[in-house]
C-alpha cells in the first residue's frame, strides 16, 4: 500500500512540476519573440521603403516609370513563390538552419540592390530579397504560435505586432528621410546591419525544432500553387499599366494562374503526398481564417498605396513629409496594443467586428476628403484606420489556429501570410483600376463644362483666373479640372475599400468559439 501511495505521490509532484513549468516561460522564448520582431521589421521595411524611393531610382538609373515598377514588381513575385515553400523548408532544416540562411540571403540581396550599378543587377536582387524575406513572417509567426502556450497568443501576438507596425511606419519615414538625405540606395544598404543583428540572435536562440518532420516534398503541388501566385502577382501588379484584358501577356498570365491553380487543388485532394497537409483544409476555423486574412490584406496596404501619390501629386508634398504623415497608421497600431490582449482573451470575435467597423469608419472618412484637406484629416484618419487594423488582426489569427496542431503551425503560417499578401495585392490593383477609370470619366464629364456657352465659366468672378480668352488661364483651368478628376477617382477608390470592409463584418462570427480559457465568446 505504501508503494502505491509513494508512486501516486510522485505523480503528483511530477504533475505539479509540469504544470509548474508551463506556468513559468523560459527566457529563451522571449528571445524568440525578440527575433521574430526584428525579422518582421525588415520584411515590412523592404516593401515600404522601395515604394518612396521609386523616382530617385528613375533618376540614377535613368529608367522609365514602367522599368522602375520592376522593381517591385518582382519582389512581390519572388515573396509570392517563396511563401508556400516555408512550412515544408521548416520541417526538413528546422528553425534555427531555415532562418540563419533566409537571413543570410535576405542581407546579401539587400546590399546587392544598395551596390546596383544597372536595372538588370537591380532586378535580380530584388527578386533574390523577395525570395529569401518570403519566409521570415510565416516562420516567425508560426515559431510564436508554437513555442508559446495557446493562453499567451493573444499576448504575444499584440508584442509581435510591434514588429509588424514598425516596419510600415519606419519603412516610409526611412525611404523618404534617408533617400534625400544620403541617396536611394542607402535605404536597402541600411537593412544590412538589421539583417546581420538578426542572424547572430538566430544563432543562438534557436534550436532544430521540428527537423526532419517534413516528408517528401509534393513537388507538383509547390510548382502548381507558385506558379499561380506568381502569375496573379504579375498579373495584378502590371494590369493597370498594360489596359488589363487587352493585352496578350495579362491574358497568358491569367489563363496560367488558372491552370496552376486547378492543378494544385486536384493535387491536394488526390495526391498521397500533397504539398500542402490536407488537415488545414478540413479545419473549420482556419479555412474562414484565410478568407478573413484575404479581406484583412485588401484593407492593410492600400491607404499606404494610395496616400503617397494623391499627396505627391494633388498637394506637392515632399517624400519625407509623406513618410512622416502616414505615419500615423503605425501609431494608430500601436494604440490598438493597449487594450488588444485583453479584449481578444475575453471577447475575440467581438474585437473583431470593432476592429474592422473602425476601419468602416476610417474609409468612409477617407472618401469624404476633398482637395483641400489638412494634414489632419490625413493624419486622424490613418490613425483609426491602423488602430482598427491592429485591433482586428490578433483576434483572427488567435480564432483562426485556435484548433490547429502544432505540428501544422508554420505550414499553416504559410498560407496565412500568402493570403495576406494576395489580398494586398489584388486590392491595390483594383483600387488603382478604379482610381484610372474614375478619374478619366470624371476629366471627360468636367471637360464638357469648359465652353463658351457656359454663363458660369464665361460671367463668373472666378473668370479671369479660369477662363477661356488666354493660353495662361485655359492652362489653370485645365490643371483645375485634372486636380478634380484625380481627387474624385481617389475618392472612388476609398468608397471600395470601405465597403469591401463593411462587408467582411459578418465574417467575424463564423468563427467556432473554443473553451480554452482564451477563448470565451
Amino acid at each position: 500500500m505504501r508503494l502505491r501511495i509513494g508512486a501516486r505521490s510522485k505523480n503528483v509532484r511530477m504533475a505539479a512540476a509540469t504544470h509548474s513549468e508551463e506556468e513559468v516561460v523560459p527566457s529563451r522564448r522571449w528571445l524568440v519573440l525578440l527575433i521574430v520582431q526584428i525579422v518582421t521589421l525588415l520584411f515590412g521595411m523592404a516593401i515600404t521603403a522601395s515604394t518612396i524611393v521609386l523616382p530617385h531610382i528613375r533618376g540614377a538609373l535613368s529608367i522609365n516609370h514602367d522599368q522602375a515598377a520592376w522593381t517591385v514588381t518582382l519582389f512581390l513575385v519572388g515573396a509570392a513563390v517563396g511563401t508556400p515553400i516555408t512550412g515544408w523548408l521548416a520541417g526538413k532544416l528546422g528553425w534555427r538552419r531555415l532562418m540563419v540562411t533566409t537571413l543570410i540571403g535576405f542581407t546579401l540581396s539587400s546590399i546587392a540592390c544598395g551596390l546596383a550599378g544597372n536595372l538588370g543587377v537591380l532586378l535580380v536582387a530584388r527578386t533574390l530579397q523577395g525570395l529569401f524575406g518570403a519566409p521570415l513572417t510565416p516562420l516567425g509567426q508560426g515559431m510564436l504560435l508554437a513555442t508559446f502556450p495557446k493562453r499567451m497568443h493573444a499576448l504575444v501576438l499584440m508584442l509581435w505586432g510591434v514588429g509588424g507596425v514598425m516596419g510600415p511606419v519606419l519603412g516610409p519615414i526611412l525611404g523618404g528621410v534617408v533617400g534625400e538625405a544620403l541617396g536611394w540606395r542607402w535605404t536597402f544598404l541600411f537593412l544590412a546591419p538589421v539583417g546581420l543583428l538578426a542572424t547572430l540572435l538566430a544563432l543562438v536562440a534557436l534550436g532544430d525544432q521540428q527537423k526532419g518532420s517534413s516528408g517528401k516534398l509534393g513537388l507538383m503541388g509547390f510548382i502548381s500553387l507558385a506558379t499561380a501566385m506568381g502569375a496573379l502577382q504579375l498579373m495584378l501588379d502590371r494590369g493597370h499599366r498594360l489596359d488589363w484584358f487587352e493585352s496578350f501577356e495579362i491574358t497568358t498570365e491569367l489563363i496560367l494562374a488558372l491552370f496552376a491553380a486547378g492543378l494544385f487543388i486536384l493535387h491536394t485532394a488526390w495526391s498521397k503526398n500533397p504539398f500542402m497537409q490536407k488537415e488545414l483544409f478540413s479545419n473549420w476555423n482556419f479555412m474562414f481564417g484565410l478568407l478573413v486574412m484575404l479581406v484583412m490584406g485588401a484593407l492593410s496596404y492600400t491607404p499606404i498605396a494610395l496616400f503617397p501619390t494623391l499627396l505627391q501629386d494633388l498637394r506637392e508634398y515632399p517624400d519625407a513629409t509623406v513618410g512622416f504623415i502616414l505615419s500615423s497608421r503605425g501609431l494608430g497600431n500601436f494604440g490598438s496594443f493597449l487594450i488588444v490582449v485583453q479584449f481578444t482573451k475575453y471577447y475575440p470575435r467581438l474585437a473583431l467586428t470593432v476592429g474592422i467597423l473602425l476601419q468602416v469608419w476610417a474609409g468612409w472618412a477617407m472618401s469624404r476628403l476633398n482637395i483641400n484637406m489638412t494634414d489632419w484629416d490625413i493624419i486622424w484618419t490613418n490613425f483609426v484606420q491602423g488602430f482598427g487594423f491592429g485591433l482586428a488582426y490578433t483576434p483572427m489569427t488567435v480564432l483562426a489556429f485556435a484548433t490547429l496542431p502544432n505540428k501544422l503551425v508554420v505550414q499553416g503560417a504559410s498560407m496565412f501570410n500568402l493570403m495576406r499578401n494576395f489580398g494586398s495585392s489584388l486590392f491595390i490593383s483594383i483600387s488603382i483600376l478604379v482610381l484610372l477609370r474614375t478619374t478619366a470619366a470624371n476629366y471627360a464629364g468636367l471637360s464638357q463644362l469648359v465652353s463658351p456657352l457656359n454663363e458660369k465659366i464665361t460671367n463668373s468672378p472666378i473668370s479671369s483666373t479660369w477662363g477661356l480668352e488666354s493660353l495662361e488661364s485655359l492652362t489653370r483651368l485645365t490643371t483645375e479640372i485634372e486636380h478634380q478628376a484625380l481627387i474624385g477617382g481617389y475618392l472612388n477608390a476609398f468608397d471600395l475599400f470601405t465597403w469591401v470592409a463593411l462587408a467582411s463584418v459578418p465574417l467575424a462570427w463564423v468563427f467556432k468559439s473554443k473553451s480554452t480559457g482564451t477563448l470565451k465568446t
